[in-house]
């Protein structure tokens, strides 16, 4: 597939899929955990969190995670998306309104919740998996 099919079909993964694992770095090693995403039309990741866990501290020791989005755990044949790249951490208003549901509010006491911020991440590669003979296939980012 070329790589506007392949931008097309990753975008699909990312509409139909919400729920991933992130991976940072901790102490040299990696540190996994299921997340939230939204993604915006340059695939840019978004998924919000506290600035009082690990996550947050580990990304700013280093920026660099990887995220595992797709699978719908039904065996081979299952794709999914495999994604290396930089995180930052926002906390401004405009991506808050944003991101910002009810839902959350089991969590954070309003989007205007100090503790409330939000890691965008930048993808540097992501890889179509277990979709067909041809995969993987890397998207130039």
């Amino acid at each position: 597939m070329n790589q506007e099919e392949l931008k097309q079909h990753i975008k699909e993964i990312l509409k139909d899929h919400k729920v991933g694992t992130l991976a940072t770095v901790k102490n040299n090693k990696p540190h996994s955990r299921f997340m939230t995403f939204w993604n915006d039309e340059n695939l840019t990741l978004f998924t919000p969190t506290s600035n009082e866990t690990y996550k947050a501290e580990e990304i700013e020791e280093n920026p660099f995670v990887h995220i595992i989005i797709g699978y719908e755990g039904n065996g081979p044949g299952d794709a999914f998306l495999e994604i290396q790249g930089q995180a930052q951490i926002r906390s401004d208003e405009q991506i808050r309104d944003w991101i910002w549901n009810d839902e959350m509010e089991r969590w954070f006491s309003s989007k205007d919740d100090e503790e409330l911020i939000v890691l965008e991440i930048f993808p540097e590669t992501i890889r179509l998996m277990n979709d067909s003979k041809e995969t993987p296939e890397q998207l130039d980012m």
